[in-house]
């Protein structure tokens, strides 16, 4: 199980100190040790108006985030609170509370942009809160609103960012609720009782007409609609009398308007349980290190003059995770190795099936901690790492062989050759005598098992650059390394005829030839194995390849999908209000997403 974290209060995230947004990096580390998938909610407004109050809420505590009690902005930049997520186990909330927006002592709006921009980038949950109803004052000052595509990037191409392309935006951007304070009107239309909701869905209907009026209407309208399709309203009464106010958070529960408890209740019932798990495209959730990798990459971006893309941010986290995939991988394939093998093996092929388990298995690692891993680029690397292990193994099989091999010689012909130094053999018949010893050794050292293969640079036959030949090689070059031995015993062996003695030599040179083709013929037939397990290899990449393909791309259609079920449904309230060209271009952008879909079809790069 994975350790949970839980900060007893919480911790600058992003400060802002001069108009500078500048990363904490304690936050950083915090995030950075949070293995669980995480859930953001991210609270916006302008200051003074209780949003922190509602953040120490949803972490259950009545103190943590500042509520301060002047009309000063409390918060500056954006603070962070991880807590274990109460009804979702082994999940972390991550709640960020940011500065209040509109501060009159910060003279412009372009720090508030920046920080509105972030809340939206790195929330599951958006929450803005205001204070009141949702009038034309309220829309004037969601103006950051109309401001994200001059914020953000969806991607790095250029000329896609507009509100009439949103489709991208959608796909990152989180669910949106608006918290109206101090709500003092009736929910009601024409008599009939309203829910909360339905009073937003109300209050984004646009004005007929093109005048620049009615474009000043129904740009953050049109906005919210378009970038946050899923939405959901709640209201507040007073939380109680004036009086309090400044000191809400000591205020007892009996103090507490019972209204405005419930409310408050209500609330965080339906953030806790319905907001998800703060994800990338294509449906990849994100942890903290993920979130520590996002937080990065947009704030660098705003403070080197650029704009927050969420395209790159993805590719710039995918660069970090599929580098840290491939050494998971390769540290699990030589741990596994480390455990299995034992050298020298029998054969090359008990090695290189040695190889192809723990390969595999170093394949599925990496598949498990990867993601975007476009064109397979780390994918190769991994392959031609896993390749240049098994040739290693190979020459550390050939050495251990080599060594074996010669020890075993030394050991079993020593007493021979201490003969043939006392001259056991230098007598009538000790040609023959020796030759018979000689091939009684000979077998023994054939029955002593995990000889092994082992390397020989003279060898001219070269596979993957390892020059492979077996045991027997071994052995026949020692005794060829004995020949003056044995020829000496012959000439001098006074029993055999000189007709005999050529026969022998004959003999001789038939075996050797024998033993060469021989030779040759192994190092084909493990030629042939060594070519045989590439192929494996191959294609074991490709299958977990074309799986996690199959995986993202299910991931994919369903992000889709869900997607285009929300822009069908902001196309029929568009058609209701009458607003065809609005229904016109949305529709669009539904096209566009199908056409997207069909286009999913799954296939695999080779690698």
């Amino acid at each position: 199980m994975a350790p949970e974290i839980n900060l007893p209060g919480p911790v600058s995230l992003i400060d802002n100190t001069k108009g500078q947004l500048v990363v904490n990096p304690e936050a950083l580390k915090i995030l950075s040790a949070i293995t669980q998938p995480v859930v953001v909610v991210a609270i916006v407004g302008l200051y003074r108006t209780g949003k922190s109050y509602l953040m120490n809420k949803l972490a259950g505590k009545k103190n943590g985030f500042s509520l301060g009690s002047t009309v000063r902005s409390h918060t500056k930049g954006i603070w962070m609170w991880c807590v274990p997520h109460p009804k979702k186990p082994e999940h972390t909330l991550v709640l960020l509370d940011t500065e209040g927006l509109g501060d009159i002592e910060k003279g412009d709006n372009e720090n508030d942009s920046w920080i509105f921009a972030l809340a939206v980038l790195l929330s599951s949950t958006f929450v803005y809160n205001s204070m009141g109803t949702i009038n034309q004052q309220a829309m004037d000052q969601l103006h950051y609103v109309t401001e994200l595509t001059d914020r953000i990037k969806a991607n790095s191409s250029p000329g896609n960012n507009s509100v009439e392309d949103s489709a991208d935006f959608v796909s990152f951007f989180p669910a949106f609720v608006w918290t109206l304070r101090d709500f003092t009107l009736e929910l009601e239309v024409d008599g009939e009782p309203i829910t909360a909701d339905d009073y937003l869905e109300l209050s984004l209907k646009l004005r007929q007409g093109t005048d620049k009026k009615s474009k000043s209407f129904n740009d953050p309208r049109l906005c919210i609609r378009k970038f946050f399709p899923n939405r959901k309203c709640f209201i507040f009464d007073w939380p109680a009398q004036k009086k309090y106010l400044a000191r809400l958070e000591q205020l007892k529960e009996e103090e507490l308007n019972p209204d405005f408890i419930e409310q408050v209740a209500e609330f965080c019932s339906y953030i806790l349980s319905h907001s998800n798990v703060k994800t990338l495209s294509g449906g990849i959730p994100v942890n903290g290190p993920r979130l520590e990798s996002l937080v990065l990459t947009y704030v660098n971006a705003i403070s080197s003059g650029d704009l927050p893309c969420m395209e790159n941010a993805v590719l710039a986290l995918a660069q970090i995770e599929n580098s840290a995939a491939v050494e998971k991988a390769i540290a699990h394939y030589e741990q596994q190795m480390g455990q299995k093998v034992q050298l020298p093996t029998e054969t090359l092929q008990e090695l290189l099936d040695l190889h192809r388990d723990s390969e595999r298995e170093a394949i599925e690692v990496f598949m498990k901690n990867s993601f975007k891993d476009v064109d397979q680029t780390f994918q190769r690397k991994l392959g031609a790492q896993l390749e240049a292990r098994q040739d290693d193994f190979c020459k550390q099989n050939s050495k251990a062989s080599s060594d074996c091999c010669m020890a075993l010689l030394q050991d079993i012909f020593g007493p021979l050759e201490e003969d043939v130094k006392q001259g056991t053999f230098s007598k009538p018949g000790g040609y023959r005598l020796f030759i018979q010893k000689q091939q009684e050794l000979k077998k023994k050292y054939y029955q002593v098992p995990r000889k092994g293969i082992q390397c020989d640079n003279s060898c001219e036959i070269v596979i993957y650059g390892i020059h492979y030949v077996e045991a027997e090689e071994v052995l026949k070059k020692y005794l060829e390394s004995k020949e003056d031995v044995a020829d000496a015993l012959l000439q001098t062996d006074q029993s055999l005829s000189e007709k005999e003695k050529a026969i022998e030599v004959e003999r001789i040179k038939a075996e050797s030839a024998e033993a060469a083709k021989k030779m040759l013929e192994e190092i084909q037939k493990k030629n042939e194995q060594m070519m045989e397990q590439k192929e494996k290899s191959y294609q074991e990449h490709v299958k977990q390849l074309t799986e996690k393909m199959e995986r993202d791309r299910a991931q994919l259609m369903a992000e889709q999908e869900k997607t285009l079920a929300l822009k069908l449904q902001e196309q029929e309230r568009l058609l209701k209000e009458g607003f065809k060209n609005e229904s016109q271009r949305l529709q669009k952008e539904i096209r566009d997403i199908q056409m997207r879909s069909k286009s999913q079809q799954p296939m695999c790069h080779i690698l």
